[in-house]
């Protein structure tokens, strides 16, 4: 067999891989084949369940052999580095010296990656210790230097800190250093900036670019937003259950892509010129549906159903034996502005800037330092109990993460009864149930999977349920925060087409929080721009999109992946 090791570092050939399904088996990936070489990096893209990351993690053998059923295929790796032929134990040295030290991976969470009892320089010097047999301070002071050159603020004291301590960017540099500490050959990239701030992504991904630059690395880059495989890749492998629909030069499967599904996946995105039309899915694509009008919801100006005035939230922490160092932060300052009967309101800014911390002030779930904020006529920092438990039913939110927003023990049915049973909504049991079938038929969910739990739903599925659990009480607002920051290109173009017509059936009015600014263009109606706790811009999607006035606005929309404005 003729194969080219001198040029490529890697190289994967026809593999195959299925997994145990009981006494049956299923094959997950279905004969593929790419090649990585030094300083190049390929994008593998495509929906969750495509096998993307099984592909990558079988490299690693990080896959049990207990749910593989069979495999087949080689992977080839420069200078007799791991032949998949080899039959290597699980805690082989060969193994060992394969993982951490020749091949490094990033992960998609950094948060569940990173071990929380120990500090982050401790996790980092681990690496350098075991695969290099250093001493422990000889380690310390190389993860030090590692973490100027990820650009981690203060690394002396960065390296006590826990990963609970610092932001989610912070954390993900950290894993970086982890994963380049013994200068690896190949690093694997799972998903390194879903759900990250524009700004931090732009600096993580040009981080990455120095890096693989610095140590002539080969990289898969593993990514379901086509705008960052724009920014980072030089070939792209375009993956659909299990099988590669599409490769080649980043720049020819980007602007001339061949195969449907590959133009179904840049055909979901949201773009300016997409604003007055329902977004297309794979799915629509691949039939060849045509693209139709979006609902619009025509905004009631008399109506203002959210006031907020001169708002504020200052945390306080006392340091010291006797407490007596106390400190202030203002996690939000002097915010005012309205929110209009029909209207989506987006709200943009990087961590840290106040979002989370209003949308929970806005639902009483923290108080308010000063200010006001009213909400139908009511001022919650006045409410009573019983306006509470009305206001309670008028505002629902939509979390970023909806398997940890639903209760594992309760049915998808039970969690969408269960708010309809507190309001005592409907005449009785048997109106109320039949209410939950018509909401999960109304999200498009099959309403014969009530009696399911959340586990076995896929991402989009679980984001549906929680969307129609708000629903449940017929809410008049709904705030959205990150609804969508997780779920593939063609399941957020179908959450979104979901929350329009939703918003144009129920007479929704929404706030709808996201990093991604193209996302927040096509929802909203007007922009809010919030930096360091106060409001930097305010006004109409297109004012701000295009015309905007803040210098940190534009520094936001020109860290956009792919410029696809």
């Amino acid at each position: 067999m003729n194969r080219p090791i001198e040029e490529a570092l890697i190289e994967v050939e026809n593999f195959r891989l299925s997994f145990r399904r009981g006494k049956e088996s299923v094959e997950a990936i279905k004969g593929i084949s790419f090649s990585v070489h030094p300083g190049k990096t390929v994008a593998v893209v495509g929906e969750s369940g495509s096998g993307k990351s099984v592909t990558a993690m079988s490299l690693l053998r990080l896959i049990p052999d207990k749910a593989i059923a069979a495999t087949s295929g080689v992977f080839h790796f420069q200078k007799g580095l791991f032949d998949q032929a080899q039959d290597l134990a699980p805690h082989s040295d060969e193994l060992k010296k394969l993982r951490g030290q020749r091949v490094g991976v990033i992960f998609q969470e950094p948060m569940t990656s990173l071990n929380p009892v120990m500090t982050c320089g401790e996790q980092v010097a681990e690496v350098l210790t075991w695969h290099k047999k250093w001493s422990a301070e000889r380690a310390r002071r190389q993860v030090i230097k590692l973490f100027e050159e990820v650009k981690l603020p203060e690394p002396y004291r960065l390296f006590d800190k826990y990963p609970h301590e610092i932001s989610g960017g912070q954390r993900q540099r950290v894993m970086i250093a982890m994963a380049i500490a013994c200068e690896p050959q190949l690093l694997i990239a799972d998903e390194p900036t879903t759900a990250l701030d524009v700004t931090v992504q732009a600096t993580v991904l040009e981080l990455l670019k120095q890096l693989q630059l610095k140590y002539q690395m080969g990289m898969i880059f593993i990514t379901h937003d086509l705008g960052v495989v724009a920014d980072i890749a030089d070939e792209v492998v375009v993956m659909k259950n299990g099988e590669v629909v599409e490769k080649g030069l980043a720049k020819t499967v980007l602007n001339s892509p061949e195969h449907a599904y590959t133009k179904g996946l840049l055909s979901c995105r949201p773009t300016t010129h997409k604003r007055n039309l329902a977004l297309l899915t794979v799915d629509d694509v691949m039939n060849d549906r045509s693209e139709k009008p979006r609902r619009l919801v025509e905004i009631d100006e008399s109506r203002e159903l959210v006031k907020v005035s001169d708002v504020s939230k200052i945390y306080v922490s006392e340091k010291g034996w006797l407490k007596k160092e106390r400190r202030e932060f203002a996690a939000a300052s002097d915010l005012s502005f309205s929110i209009y009967q029909g209207e989506t309101l987006g709200l943009v800014g990087e961590s840290g800037c106040g979002k989370t911390t209003l949308s929970r002030m806005m639902l009483g779930l923290i108080p308010i330092t000063s200010g006001s904020i009213e909400v139908m006529g009511k001022k919650i920092e006045s409410a009573t109990s019983a306006d509470w438990k009305e206001l309670r039913k008028e505002m629902q939110i939509v979390f970023q993460d909806p398997y940890s927003s639903l209760n594992p023990r309760l049915t998808i049915g039970e969690a969408i009864l269960e708010p309809m049973r507190v309001y005592g909504l409907h005449s009785n049991e048997e109106g109320r149930r039949k209410y939950m079938k018509d909401l999960l038929s109304r999200v498009g969910m099959n309403p014969d999977f009530h009696t399911r739990y959340p586990h076995e739903f896929s991402g989009g599925q679980r984001q549906r349920v929680v969307i129609a659990r708000a629903l449940s009480v017929n809410p008049s607002f709904v705030i959205c925060d990150e609804a969508v920051a997780a779920l593939d290109v063609s399941v957020q173009a179908q959450v979104l087409n979901l929350l329009n017509d939703l918003k144009a059936d129920f007479g929704l009015t929404y706030l709808f929080i996201s990093h991604d600014l193209n996302v927040v263009y096509y929802m909203s109606d007007r922009i809010m721009v919030m930096n360091k706790g106060k409001i930097e811009e305010l006004g109409s999607a297109d004012q701000v999109f295009f015309k905007p006035q803040s210098d940190y606005t534009k520094t936001l929309l020109s860290a956009i992946p792919g410029k696809v404005r």
